[in-house]
């Protein structure tokens, strides 16, 4: 089977990087005979990636751009990408080549083999503290739990079959998880390993006020993990009140003077905290429910450049 794979690569003020990526992707797909288009989305920048994109769209007709209103995330991003998308198979890859375009490739050997979601799955998360390891530890164990898939070492990386692409597209909720959803999707799957490499050029777009707000979102939006956590706490909460008043119960039988100030009033700041915690996550959680039934679009499309469908 030899067919048409879309290459999506969402783009965010990587005015540096859009003529590196589209050689290194493209002259990777054309050595090794695989018939190719490749998608930039322009995430609302800032900076001449627009430009960039559409002298690209102008010099090889297997390029097509995509520019949005304004900026509405990587999700956004690569949902649009793929929404554009004519392949037979659909390819995310990150713009600044962290991810190696050479394991497209082998990807696209399995995805000739049958299978339909082929995962790009990291070996090494290359350069990071330790506070962003143990952070993104945490967040996949969490997104594994609700996934009931290993999320460990999972990325954007990945390929998809056209049916895989179409049931994703075809989604209603807003705020959609790329990465946690194509493997929810479920159909039949393989992995390529790979190492992340260092950026090339540019700067990294993710700071940690981003990531957090990142994490906070696509966990609300897959898993109703934190709204199960509330409730284990107040049963929790409940269980320490119990306990304590058994054994001032208990101490005042056996004719001990129990000093109740201190210790009511630190329960009571204990119990004023998990539920004013127990409230934001609440209301984190109608907000999000306020946003899907608003039923905004994902994204605006303003511009595109590059040959249009039916175009050879």
């Amino acid at each position: 089977m030899q067919g048409l794979c879309s290459v999506i690569l969402p783009s965010f003020n990587e005015e540096a990087m859009i003529d590196r990526a589209s050689y290194a992707v493209g002259s990777v797909l054309y050595d090794a005979r695989i018939p190719y288009e490749l998608i930039f989305v322009d995430d609302g920048s800032t900076d001449s990636t627009w430009t960039r994109i559409q002298d690209a769209a102008t010099e090889n007709p297997a390029i097509r751009g995509v520019k949005f209103s304004r900026n509405f995330g990587k999700e956004a991003a690569i949902l649009a990408g793929l929404g554009q998308a004519s392949g037979d198979c659909c390819v995310v890859i990150d713009c600044d080549m962290q991810h190696p375009p050479e394991k497209i490739v082998e990807m696209y050997r399995l995805w000739q083999q049958g299978y339909e979601v082929i995962e790009g799955q990291k070996t090494s998360r290359g350069t990071e503290s330790g506070l962003h390891a143990f952070a993104a530890h945490a967040f996949y164990t969490l997104l594994s739990a609700a996934a009931k898939t290993d999320m460990e070492n999972a990325s954007d990386f990945k390929l998809l079959d056209r049916k895989a692409v179409d049931v994703l597209i075809r989604m209603p909720e807003r705020g959609a998880f790329f990465r946690a959803l194509s493997s929810w999707v479920g159909f039949k799957t393989a992995a390529v390993q790979f190492d992340v490499r260092e950026r090339e050029a540019g700067e990294s777009k993710w700071s940690t006020k981003s990531l957090i707000r990142y994490a906070l979102s696509n966990i609300s939006s897959f898993t109703n993990a934190p709204l199960q956590f509330v409730t284990i706490l107040g049963a929790l909460l409940l269980g320490v009140d119990l306990i304590w008043a058994i054994v001032s119960l208990i101490r005042r039988i056996a004719g001990a003077l129990v000093g109740v100030g201190t210790g009511i009033g630190l329960l009571l700041m204990l119990i004023g905290g998990s539920c004013m915690l127990a409230l934001g996550v609440i209301g984190f959680y109608i907000g999000k429910i306020y946003d899907e039934i608003r039923r905004r679009p994902r994204y605006i499309i303003a511009e595109l450049c590059g040959r249009t469908d039916g175009e050879d």
